[in-house]
């Protein structure tokens, strides 16, 4: 896709936001499977379906511009996704708090990626005046802040102090 105007980065920008998340989508499936920490556990199952959210809000706007979900791969979020591979799912980490803690921090950085590109696409929505998009992202980013702050409410609250005990 060429990139000549602002509207076009914004849609690049979207496009962009649906592979990552679509990669951050199995990642965090997998974490779920491989966490022991219940509140972990539960926190990561909610990360499941809001970014299974996320997914078809992006998607269905990106298609009401006439343009295609899957127009772009997010090389940033695969190189993440490579990193909660060596350091979550496939470390050896034999204590599970350790493991617990290493997936906390793994989603954090999935997570912080995704708040950066859907505070870019809010603003470019309220820029180009698209405010119905702008609306719907900024709910999208309002929910991964509120995942993320879980994650750290988990790790401070229960995860790092187990971790630290063993």
């Amino acid at each position: 896709m060429t990139i000549a105007t602002l509207k076009d980065l914004y849609i690049d920008q979207l496009q962009d936001i649906y592979s990552a998340n679509k990669q951050s989508l199995e990642a965090t499936k997998k974490m779920h499977e491989k966490a022991t920490s219940d509140a972990l556990k539960e926190a990561l199952k909610a990360g499941v379906d809001g970014i299974g959210e996320g997914i078809e809000q992006v998607g269905k706007i990106i298609k009401s511009h006439d343009a295609e979900p899957t127009g772009e791969f997010c090389k940033g979020m695969e190189g993440l996704v490579k990193e909660v591979k060596a350091h979550a799912l496939e470390a050896d980490i034999e204590d599970k708090d350790v493991l617990d803690a290493s997936i906390i921090t793994q989603y954090q950085r999935m997570t912080h990626y995704g708040l950066a590109g859907y505070g870019t696409v809010v603003a470019f929505a309220k820029r180009l005046g698209l405010n119905d998009d702008a609306k719907t992202l900024q709910t999208c980013l309002d929910n991964t802040y509120s995942g993320d702050r879980t994650m750290t409410d988990i790790a401070t609250g229960e995860v790092n102090k187990a971790a630290m005990s063993n």
